[in-house]
């Protein structure tokens, strides 16, 4: 530590991302990476990209990828806003909306950056324990809050709470912003775009990562009642004009698209993530119910810790979390048939 640091700096825990090991030639089904490319179409605008533009500004309004985002759910451009991946956007998010008295809510199991925003922007929280069954009762979450936040499909559980349930939430919480938080949405959900022109107070997060295979680029947005989205362009002009390159814009505009080629990828990990299931429960698993690009798993006779362990010995990397309710779980990206394969296979030896 530094005498030089910020009084708060002291104060962070900083937030973990999954490994991206050096090794060649590991199975990576660890970070809910796409095992499937991004589409063609985007690698032509990347191609193309390529030029002496490069030595300009990017647009600082990102407005064709807006558009193009606007048309594709049936909003306004005014509705939407654009960042430097999700995890940018979410913290323009914590910054801007939900700095206030009471404190913010979210589960107890959930994506873990969330505390870390709250450290960074000093917002008191309190978290919700999820249900014996590892699901989010909205029950939970009637008292007095300055704002809610979760992911659907909740992360890292991959279990999904239904859009009527998320009507119900908003119909009892009307004083304070509600964060859903899609980044998994493509692989089983139904999105609650639908919903922001009712309510407005909602606002919607996604991300370009998962579905349509560009992790690398960081390409955020959400989708919310202009006042939400006004907040959040002054939070960012106060921080970054320009946090998204030409490359990401046109990139993230011909993967949308490229209906066809998301489509086809996505109901391929859904198939994949079927049968990954059925498999592991035939080796005596329990898997948590999933709508997203990976599966949490347990088995009621070996530890979660030295599965993980004995797995890398074989070249496969999964995540496994620390946290007391969830330290015998497994989280399991889908990768290709062939590397869940792999898994099934290597697990099969350990077991």
């Amino acid at each position: 530590m530094s005498r030089f640091w910020s009084p708060i700096v002291h104060k962070l825990e900083p937030y973990v991302p999954g490994e991206q090991p050096k090794i060649a030639n590991l199975i990576k089904l660890n970070t809910n990476e796409n095992p499937y490319g991004p589409s063609p179409k985007v690698l032509d605008v990347l191609k193309q990209g390529i030029n002496d533009d490069l030595r300009l500004y990017p647009d600082p309004n990102s407005s064709k990828l807006k558009k193009t985002i606007a048309d594709y759910y049936h909003v306004n451009t005014e509705q939407i806003f654009v960042g430097n991946g999700s995890d940018e956007v979410l913290a323009h998010i914590f910054n801007a909306l939900f700095q206030h008295d009471a404190p913010l809510l979210f589960p107890d199991i959930s994506y873990s950056f969330y505390p870390v925003y709250c450290q960074l922007y000093q917002i008191d929280y309190q978290t919700i324990p999820l249900t014996q069954q590892f699901e989010i009762d909205i029950n939970d979450y009637q008292q007095k809050n300055g704002g809610i936040i979760f992911p659907n499909p909740n992360a890292p559980t991959g279990r999904l709470l239904t859009l009527s349930a998320i009507k119900q939430l908003l119909q009892n919480n009307t004083e304070s912003v509600v964060v859903i938080d899609e980044a998994y949405i493509d692989f089983g959900g139904e999105t609650a775009i639908s919903l922001v022109k009712q309510y407005p107070n909602l606002l919607v997060t996604q991300t370009l990562s998962k579905s349509r295979s560009l992790a690398n680029l960081r390409i955020g947005f959400a989708i919310g009642h202009t006042d939400l989205i006004e907040a959040l362009v002054r939070v960012k002009d106060s921080f970054n004009s320009y946090p998204m390159s030409n490359l990401a814009i046109s990139a993230g505009i011909a993967a949308f698209n490229d209906q066809d080629y998301f489509e086809e990828t996505c109901q391929k990990i859904i198939n994949s993530r079927d049968e990954l299931e059925q498999a592991l429960i035939a080796l005596g698993f329990e898997v948590l119910p999933s709508s997203a690009n990976f599966v949490f798993t347990r088995h009621p006779h070996h530890d979660a810790e030295e599965l993980a362990a004995a797995l890398r010995q074989q070249g496969i990397i999964v995540r496994h979390f620390q946290k007391t309710r969830i330290k015998q779980f497994l989280r399991v990206t889908i990768g290709t048939l062939e590397q869940n394969q792999q898994l099934i296979q290597a697990l099969k030896t350990v077991i």
